[in-house]
């Protein structure tokens, strides 16, 4: 479902709307002429058991997207919000002498991630290799006029966070 909602919706058929929805039973049809059948009581565990609540369905239940993470572009129409002071991000300790340069950039995403607790952003690193966490003055971030959203599953979203707001003095190993 990752694939098809956050990169590649023409792999199962699939036509997004410009915020990212497709009717549940587009994805349901297109899913199952991929070999993945799969019913609406089975997607809403899927919905509603995954780890990291990347899926919601519309307010009437007929629709569903991916709230965050895309490679695609849409417009998840979320409202700017205030950060919290100090957001993290999580990384492989490889890719650290590009950051120490260049900041965070979102390649090939919308959004650079961010997260609220340091433990999830290790968790996100460790997915990478070796990890390591770099705290964000997101506080400092939003004065100076960059924008913040928070997706439904509690990720802190940004379009870049240039070096300078990355505190590299205390990175956590």
């Amino acid at each position: 479902m990752s694939l098809v909602l956050r990169h590649k919706p023409e792999e199962a058929s699939l036509t997004l709307t410009s915020d990212g929805w497709c009717t549940v039973s587009n994805l349901l049809t297109g899913l199952a002429s991929k070999g993945y059948k799969i019913n609406r009581e089975e997607l809403d565990e899927v919905v509603e058991d995954n780890d990291k609540k990347r899926f919601q369905f519309s307010d009437d239940g007929k629709s569903i997207r991916a709230v965050q993470g895309h490679s695609i572009e849409v417009d998840l129409k979320y409202e700017v919000v205030i950060p919290p002071g100090i957001l993290y991000h999580g990384t492989a300790t490889r890719f650290l002498d590009s950051i120490k340069k260049q900041g965070l950039l979102k390649g090939k995403r919308q959004h650079v991630h961010l997260s609220a607790l340091c433990d999830t952003a290790r968790t996100v690193g460790s997915r990478h290799g070796n990890p390591i966490v770099v705290p964000v003055d997101a506080a400092a971030m939003h004065e100076e006029g960059l924008s913040f959203y928070l997706a439904p599953n509690g990720v802190w979203l940004t379009d870049t966070v240039p070096a300078k707001y990355l505190n590299l003095h205390n990175l956590i190993w």
